[in-house]
């Protein structure tokens, strides 16, 4: 952003009141002026302009008015910054930005007024983390809804700061903490999970709290009997000669946590009488930061309001390009976790011509697919169970699935899956039409039509085509490598997409349309727009 653009902004703010008082050391233009009071009163405030006008511009109130010069504010952080928009949620019109930078001052103009008004009072339970300030992270692995005594294990990094990694299933933390890099065999601590109907709230005066007895005053104002668990949790653990304790505080929109040290070590004798009968109340105390590793958050996260794929037993045939791809989104949507379990089915190895549209790459050269593949996810979900298949599907029995998926694009295989389990499981099948032209699949529900049989006989009548006008036919390859249909990664991915959505939509209730397509070469144009298929009357699966 050029200077005079700067220099044009800071203009525009003078018929507002406010003068130009240097730069930061950050390199923020400051600006000197007011905002006003409901009662007409002027605030002091600064304005930063950031130096490329990219970012909001920063409002901090230089003195606060008598009306919020008591008890904690909402969208006001310790040092008289005013919150006046959700980070995120708008952007500065690099091309108006004296404009843009107006719009800012009034927001916080109108933000301010209400904040005085007190009709901004419950947004203190929103803005509950900024006022928080965990210094430590919390790592939550608990799947279920069970209160009470946890597993805890804090880890001391390489820089010196401790992770506190809480579970109900310490073996599937283990794996993660694996994953992670971290050494399992780390010191652990007690923990305690309560539950709480009242919103936290910062409390005025100790904030954030350093002692026991900041904890127990603050609950005191939010939850008496939240405030009674925690303290005899804390006085149990310092009666059972326990170095740490983990609170964590089960909230009705959200969950926090804080770290006890005992420091039994170098506590200094009490001076208060009544820390004396009751010694837990000097201890320090650290508020964490939680991150949820869980399995169930993990996969529910992205697609809020629907069903995953956690719980349900999927077999995936084809480890190749569509089916690497496909079985890493499946993971992602939380296959295998919950009870359920992903297996990967495959006979084939991994060889050099492979990678270059593979999910898969050198370190798996030579190396069983089915196999490869399970290895390679089990270390991105290790909570996962994932089980490799390397052997032909042909000498398997896989009749207790919740839905079997052919990503082979093999016909004559699709043909024998649909007969042998037609009517056992729900069959969805995945696959790429030409060089990369278009790709489709067909979700079948267990004994019903069509099936994957009927689109071979529609195909050969020439009903429903994936495109107008002829699909072309290239092959590459030669002598020892033998030929192939050449097409990009790019395709195999959106193939493996689509069998997901469809997947999704699956274990969401949802089966229709059970015949989908999507063009990947634009030179090309949708012949047959997503549908139901119908049954050929001739398919020898459908009518045996």
């Amino acid at each position: 952003m050029s200077a005079n653009q700067v220099y044009a902004v800071i203009e525009a703010f003078e018929p507002r009141g406010f003068a130009f008082a240097g730069k930061a050391p950050n390199g923020r233009f400051l600006l000197h002026g007011h905002l006003t009071s409901p009662g007409n009163q002027d605030i002091p405030c600064e304005v930063q302009l950031d130096p490329d006008l990219f970012a909001l511009p920063k409002i901090v109130l230089l003195e606060l008015p008598k009306e919020l010069s008591g008890p904690t504010v909402p969208h006001l952080n310790g040092q008289g910054e005013l919150c006046y928009i959700a980070a995120g949620t708008i952007a500065l019109d690099i091309f108006d930005p004296i404009g843009q930078s107006l719009a800012c001052l009034d927001r916080a103009q109108h933000v301010l007024t209400r904040i005085i008004r007190g009709e901004m009072v419950d947004d203190l339970a929103e803005e509950f983390f900024a006022y928080w300030e965990g210094n430590g992270w919390c790592f939550s692995d608990i799947q279920g809804n069970s209160l009470g005594n946890m597993c805890c294990t804090i880890i001391e990094t390489k820089s010196g700061k401790d992770l506190w990694f809480v579970t109900d299933d310490p073996e599937r933390t283990e794996k993660k903490l694996t994953a992670m890099g971290y050494l399992t065999n780390a010191p652990e601590a007690r923990c305690v999970r309560i539950k709480t109907d009242a919103q936290p709230r910062p409390l005025e005066g100790n904030w954030p709290p350093k002692f026991v007895r900041d904890v127990l005053d603050w609950q005191s104002m939010l939850d008496t009997a939240c405030r009674r668990k925690i303290h005899r949790s804390i006085y149990a653990a310092e009666a059972s000669k326990a170095n740490h304790l983990l609170v964590i505080i089960e909230s009705p929109l959200m969950t926090y946590a804080f770290g006890v040290f005992f420091d039994r070590a170098q506590r200094a004798a009490p001076k208060k009488l009544s820390d004396r009968r009751d010694p837990t109340y000097q201890l320090r105390v650290k508020p964490l930061s939680m991150l949820r590793i869980d399995d169930r958050y993990l996969a529910e996260r992205n697609t809020p309001k629907r069903r995953t794929l956690a719980g349900k037993k999927i077999a995936l045939v084809g480890c190749g390009t569509i089916g690497g791809y496909m079985a890493d989104m499946f993971v992602k949507a939380g296959a295998g976790t919950s009870g359920g379990e992903l297996t990967l089915i495959d006979p084939d190895l991994f060889l050099p011509q492979n990678v270059g549209r593979h999910r898969l790459g050198f370190p798996s050269l030579l190396g069983n697919k089915a196999t490869a593949l399970a290895a390679e996810l089990q270390c991105l979900a290790p909570g996962a169970l994932l089980a490799a298949v390397p052997r032909d599907v042909r000498t398997e029995h896989l009749e207790h699935l919740d839905l079997l998926i052919d990503a082979t694009g093999e016909e004559a295989l699709g043909h024998w899956l649909s007969a042998r389990y037609r009517d056992s499981t729900d069959i969805l099948t995945v696959w790429i039409e030409g060089p990369g032209t278009a790709v489709r699949a067909l979700l079948a529900k267990q004994g019903t039509s069509p099936c994957y049989r009927c689109v071979w006989h529609h195909t050969r009548e020439g009903a429903f085509p994936s495109v107008k006008g002829e699909l072309p036919t290239t092959l590459a390859g030669q002598g020892c490598e033998g030929l192939y249909v050449p097409f990009p990664a790019t395709v195999s991915v959106q193939a493996a997409s689509l069998g997901t959505e469809l997947a999704i939509d699956w274990v969401n209730g949802v089966f229709s349309p059970s015949f989908r397509t999507r063009v990947t070469d634009q030179a090309f144009e949708l012949a047959t727009a997503d549908c139901d298929l119908p049954a050929h009357e001739r398919c020898s699966v459908c009518h045996s």
